[in-house]
């Protein structure tokens, strides 16, 4: 089948994909069947451990694999599937509603930090010492910022604990 036949094929595809990618606030907080049975230390601390390795992974839209590239809520879906064993909701608005909420004095490695407003639009892995893995934009890669940066000490946060 020639290329461009092959690639129109695939566009209902993306476009399933693009919907579901990492900014989605028309999405209510999921009531699906998540497992939000508590991680441990250890667990959690594996969690923070894998994203930190993922540092460098191109950003993609919809992805969800370190082959394909992340968004951010990719990245924490794979890092929590594959380091805790823990299946996630695949949006952050979704995202918002799991586990439950901890207040920031108290956050810890492996912990999801989201930002945003009454509905968060992105979100990250807390890996300590005011520092989280995330993957923010198109065009970039996966990388550590750190909570009281310039651009995110002025976003609202939420901190959540599985």
């Amino acid at each position: 089948m020639p290329l461009p036949l092959r690639l129109l094929r695939l566009l209902p595809i993306g476009a399933c994909l693009l919907a579901l990618g990492c900014a989605s606030p028309r999405l209510p907080p999921s009531t699906g069947t998540y497992s939000t049975s508590p991680l441990t230390a250890e667990q959690s601390n594996g969690v923070a451990i894998h994203a930190l390795g993922l540092v460098g992974t191109p950003y993609r839209y919809g992805g969800n694999t370190p082959e394909g590239g992340f968004d951010c809520s990719g990245l924490i879906g794979y890092v929590y599937k594959n380091s805790a064993g823990q299946a996630m909701p695949r949006t952050v608005a979704r995202l918002a509603g799991f586990g439950r909420p901890v207040p920031a004095s108290d956050i810890r490695s492996g912990d999801l930090v989201l930002f945003g407003a009454s509905t968060p639009s992105h979100a990250g892995i807390y890996v300590g010492a005011g520092q989280f893995v995330h993957a923010p934009s198109t065009g970039g890669e996966v990388r550590l910022d750190r909570l009281d940066g310039v651009y995110w000490s002025r976003q609202p946060l939420q901190v959540r604990r599985l």
